[in-house]
Order: C-alpha cells, then structure tokens, then sequence
C-alpha cells in the first residue's frame, strides 16, 4: 500500500474523509464502485440541499434511469451518515462529561426532582433570552439573518498544483474554519489582487466570519469582473454586507445589480419597510 504523505494527513479533509479523501488525482477511481471526490461532492451537495433547482432535477433524473449511479449515491450517503453519526457521537461524550455520572441513593426523590427542575427552568431561560434577541435585534439584521447563507464552496479537487494553495483553504472553508482559509486566501490575494475568484471567497469567508466591513472591499473587487461566473452572487453578498452595516442606499444598490430571484425578493421587503 502506497504511503500516506503526512502533509495529507494533517488535512482537516483527510481526518474527517480519511482514505476516501484524494487532493492530488480526483478523477481516479478511490473505491470499487468507481465513486470520484467530484462525485462525493455532488451527492454532499444534494444530501444538504445545496444544489440548484435545475441541477436537483439532473441529479435526480439520473437517479431513476441509472442503476449503478445509484448505488454509487448509496454507498456515499452511508458513508456521510457514518461520518455525522461518528460526529454526534463526539458532541454527545463531550457533552455527558458535564451530566452527574449518578445520583446518590441517599437522595430524596424531593431534590432529584428539584434538580430535574433547575435544569429545565436553565433551558427556558436560554430560549427566552434567544427569542429576547432575536425580536430586539433591529429589522435590518433580521432580514440579513434569514437571507445569508455562507456559499457551500468549490469541489476540493485540488487537481491542479498551481491551485494547491487556494483549494487546501476551500478544505477549511467548507469545514467552518473561516479564519484559517481567509489567512491563507489574502496571501494569495497580495500576488492576483484582481483575481475575482479569491476576491469572491474572501469577501464571503468573513461575512461568515462575522466581519462585515472587512468583507464590503473583497466583494467589491469581485463585481468589477463583469464576465465572472462570481458576478451575481457576489452583488447579492455585497448587498447583504451593507445591509447588515446599515448602508441601506448601497444595499439596494446591489441587490439591484443581482438578478436572482431572491436578491429582488430583499429588495422588496427593504423597501416596503421604508
């Protein structure tokens, strides 16, 4: 068996995927069902509702027509349930440590019942504190936290040598670690200043990081390639940017310039509150 290269396995892909993750030959084959990373990807996306209308119905088609493509979806969806189930596995020991093992016999069934209570009432408080926050938060960021949804990312293909860098930081990207895919996308930034597809994911790593303002250039570097795949969405990125800072004229600006469906959607709603 061919060894491992330790640089792959400190990849986050690698200790969640393990052998089913391949950076440098994704079109070879990586299991007897003749299941490829871009295949993988693919039913990732289906699985998470991350495809589009038309590619659903693609995928979908070729689900009923196709014998050894769906076994082949099969296969990977067991292997994803393994993975989420392994996952909650983890969650649920993390959070047993902080639950009494037992309760001393010598309780009385008075306080074990009071316990049962202090812990209910803890969990109401949460919920209310969180309804609290949600309805006290200003209308500009509800409506930015019901419409912005981090981009679901670039297959990690890593096919090409030239592109290692930037899809090793789509591998964090894509696993929530925004600070440590935009770390390594600025540094590639500083070579291609111009180029849209950094700019684009950048922008959108630190909207999901939390960081507005610091998203509001990147993206708008991105919208001055007119021909980019990038385009629309990321005038709808941008939109949601100066909404949630309260630039509402640059807001609507944007929403304006994205022709998607759910860009005018908000546009609407911005302007039927004003």
């Amino acid at each position: 068996m061919k060894k491992v290269p330790l640089e792959i396995k400190n990849t986050v892909a690698w200790k969640n995927y393990g052998p089913w993750y391949c950076p440098k030959k994704p079109k070879n084959v990586i299991n007897k069902n003749n299941i490829t990373q871009d295949l993988l990807e693919n039913v990732e996306r289906y699985f998470n509702d991350n495809m589009s209308h038309e590619e659903r119905s693609v995928f979908e088609n070729k689900l009923k027509s196709d014998e050894t493509f769906k076994l082949q979806v099969e296969e990977i969806k067991a292997l994803l349930l393994g993975i989420e189930t392994q996952s909650l596995k983890e969650q649920l020991n993390e959070f047993h440590k902080y639950i009494p093992l037992s309760i001393s016999k010598h309780r009385s069934t008075k306080f074990k019942i009071w316990q049962i209570g202090k812990y209910a009432a803890a969990a109401i408080l949460v919920i209310a504190l969180g309804c609290y926050w949600f309805y006290a938060k200003p209308s500009n960021e509800k409506l930015y936290a019901k419409y912005f949804i981090a981009d679901p990312g670039l297959p990690t293909t890593m096919s090409a040598t030239d592109n290692y860098d930037f899809y090793d930081a789509m591998v964090n990207y894509k696993h929530g670690e925004y600070h440590i895919a935009i770390s390594k996308w600025e540094k590639l930034q500083q070579k291609k200043p111009e180029n849209d597809t950094i700019n684009y994911f950048l922008g959108v790593a630190q909207l999901a990081n939390k960081n507005e303002l610091k998203a509001i250039p990147f993206l708008k570097n991105a919208t001055q390639q007119s021909e980019s795949v990038f385009l629309n969405d990321a005038y709808f990125y941008l939109g949601l940017a100066y909404l949630k800072t309260n630039q509402l004229t640059k807001a609507k600006e944007s929403f304006n310039d994205c022709k998607s469906e759910k860009s005018q959607e908000l546009l609407a709603k911005i302007k039927l509150k004003e």
